[in-house]
């Protein structure tokens, strides 16, 4: 079911790659304000450096929060922005959605047009989510492209692929690991990487 396999085997990163159209207006315009002295070169290195820098660590905490406390949970399922803000993090402009995993049923992250990511929770996103074939074929077989992260699912868990927008981004809440009673917040968000913020893998209790 879809809202609207990926090979670990990756081509190598080719630097020497023409750039896009895209890229040459990005640089051209971004010459033009710092010529126009709307901010200097060092500003912008320092937004590159800082977005470069974000990671899952975020996300890791809202989970650990919504394991640990059932009212903040449900105020993150009905508004996301809201609670996540509660917690001193800011989640953006854009509409974010916690799409919660259960028992029955296993949520999945794509964007099939470019690679809307949440990065202000997830930090930059990873080679193979940006991939065509990721974004191809998880939305065609889902469980065939988990299976290729090593997330094996039974047939009668039901997989929902979200594909995120310009507009809306998407994370998942998984189910909390059993054998974790009694544990930190802290220790908890330990468990809660990226993989399992976009639904490729699981978290795991070591």
């Amino acid at each position: 079911m879809t809202d609207h396999a990926h090979p670990h085997e990756h081509a190598p990163d080719q630097p020497d790659t023409p750039a896009t159209h895209w890229q040459l207006m990005e640089a051209a315009l971004r010459e033009l304000l710092i010529e126009k002295g709307l901010f200097t070169a060092a500003e912008v290195m320092r937004e590159v450096e800082r977005m470069e820098g974000r990671s899952p660590h975020n996300g890791a905490r809202i989970v650990a929060r919504a394991w640990t406390d059932p009212a903040f949970r449900d105020w993150l399922l009905s508004d996301a922005g809201a609670a996540i803000r509660s917690l001193g993090i800011e989640p953006g402009p854009i509409t974010l959605m916690v799409m919660a995993d259960t028992p029955s049923l296993h949520n999945v992250i794509v964007c099939t047009l470019c690679s809307c990511y949440p990065r202000v929770l997830l930090g930059l996103p990873p080679a193979w989510y940006k991939s065509f074939a990721y974004r191809a074929r998880v939305v065609r077989e889902p469980r065939a492209v988990l299976a290729e992260f090593g997330t094996h699912l039974g047939e009668d868990i039901e997989l929902v692929v979200h594909d995120s927008t310009a507009e809306l981004r998407y994370i998942v809440l998984p189910q909390r690991p059993p054998g974790t009673d009694g544990w930190s917040e802290e220790q908890l968000a330990g468990l809660v990487g990226r993989d399992v913020l976009v639904g490729t893998a699981l978290p795991v209790a070591a």
